[in-house]
C-alpha cells in the first residue's frame, strides 16, 4: 500500500489568509507580477496556439494582465483562473472558479496550458497536483509553473530561530519550508511530464526595515500555515530580539535591510509521440573524440 505524503500545511487557513488578503493584494503583488510576466514571455517563445488554457492560483489575474499586454494573448482563445480564495477571484471578468490545486476539477486531456505562478508551493504534495496537471493536459499540452525555493527568507528564518532560542529557549518553525532548486526537474520528471526544464530566479528586494517585510508577507497572504507550527503568539521579546538581529545582519550602509526570494520556475510537457527522445546508448553516429578534435586514448588499466 501506497503511503500518503504527510500533510505539512493547513489548507483552511492558507484559504484564510487569502482571503484576507485580498483586499490589499495589489499593494504587494510584485512577485506574482515577475513570475506572470516570466510565464508569458516564455509562451511568447513558443509557436504554437493554445485553445483553452487555465490559470492555477490566479489571485488576482497577474497573468492574465501580462497576457493581455504581449503578444502571446493571440495564443490563447479562452483562459479560466481558479484560485483557493474566492475573495481573490472576485469583481473580475472572464471565467473564473473556486478550487484547490490539491483536487483537480479538470477531466484528463481537456486542457492545452496549465499556468500556475507562486501557488503551488502550498500544496502538501506536490508532486502529486503536478501529476493531475499532467493528466488534465491533453497530450503534447504544456505547463509551465512557478514555486518558492528554498533560499526564500533565509534571512528572516535564521533570525526568528535564534531569537526564539534566545529568549525562550527552543524554537519552533515559524517559516514555511520550500522546495530545493537541485530537485526542482526531478519533480517534473515524477510527475510524468516530457521534456522537463528548470529554471532558477534569485530576487533580492530592500525593505526599509524587517517590519516592512512582515507586512508585505502579511499582504501577500505569505504567512506560515505549517500544520506543526507553534500554537503560541510569537511574543513581543522574541520579535523584538528578530528585529534587532536582522538589523545588525542584513542591513547595508543606507539602514534598509534585505530579504531573498527564490523563484523556481517548471516547464513541462505532456507526453506526445512526436517529441525528440534521448538516443538510445552506443547510437551515436560520431565518436566524442572526433567531435572535440582530439585523439582518443584508452585509460591505463
Amino acid at each position: 500500500m501506497t503511503a500518503s505524503p504527510p500533510l505539512l500545511f493547513d489548507r483552511a487557513l492558507h484559504r484564510r489568509r487569502l482571503d484576507r488578503a485580498a483586499p490589499g493584494y495589489a499593494a504587494a503583488d510584485f512577485l506574482k507580477q515577475r513570475a506572470a510576466q516570466d510565464a508569458v514571455a516564455r509562451l511568447e517563445a513558443i509557436m504554437r496556439r493554445f485553445p483553452l488554457a487555465v490559470d492555477l492560483g490566479a489571485r488576482q489575474g497577474a497573468f492574465r494582465a501580462a497576457l493581455a499586454r504581449s503578444d502571446a494573448a493571440a495564443k490563447v482563445d479562452l483562459l479560466i483562473e481558479t484560485d483557493l480564495s474566492g475573495a481573490m477571484l472576485t469583481g473580475r471578468p472572464g471565467p473564473r472558479l473556486v478550487m484547490d490545486e490539491e483536487l483537480s476539477a479538470f477531466a484528463d486531456e481537456s486542457l492545452d496550458l496549465v499556468v500556475s505562478a507562486l501557488a503551488l508551493h502550498w500544496t502538501n504534495d506536490l508532486v502529486g497536483a503536478l501529476i493531475q496537471i499532467r493528466r488534465s493536459l491533453r497530450p503534447d499540452g504544456l505547463f509551465i509553473g512557478s514555486v518558492l525555493g528554498g533560499a526564500t527568507l533565509t534571512e528572516l528564518r535564521r533570525c526568528l530561530l535564534e531569537a526564539e532560542a534566545q529568549v525562550s529557549g527552543g524554537a519552533g518553525p515559524r517559516v514555511s519550508p520550500f522546495a530545493d532548486a537541485f530537485d526542482a526537474a526531478a519533480l517534473l520528471q515524477r510527475a510524468g511530464f516530457a521534456l522537463p526544464v528548470a529554471d532558477v530566479d534569485s530576487v533580492t528586494v530592500r525593505y526599509a526595515s524587517p517590519l516592512a517585510l512582515l507586512r508585505d508577507l502579511r499582504a501577500m497572504g505569505e504567512t506560515n500555515v505549517l500544520r506543526d507550527r507553534p500554537r503560541r503568539p510569537l511574543g513581543r521579546p522574541v520579535l523584538l530580539r528578530a528585529l534587532e538581529l536582522y538589523g545588525q545582519r542584513f542591513s547595508g550602509p543606507d539602514g534598509k535591510v534585505v530579504a531573498t526570494f527564490e523563484i523556481l520556475t517548471l516547464t513541462g510537457w505532456a507526453p506526445h509521440e512526436s517529441q525528440q527522445k534521448p538516443l538510445k546508448p552506443g547510437s551515436a553516429k560520431m565518436r566524442l573524440a572526433d567531435a572535440l578534435g582530439t585523439v582518443e586514448r584508452k585509460a591505463p588499466r
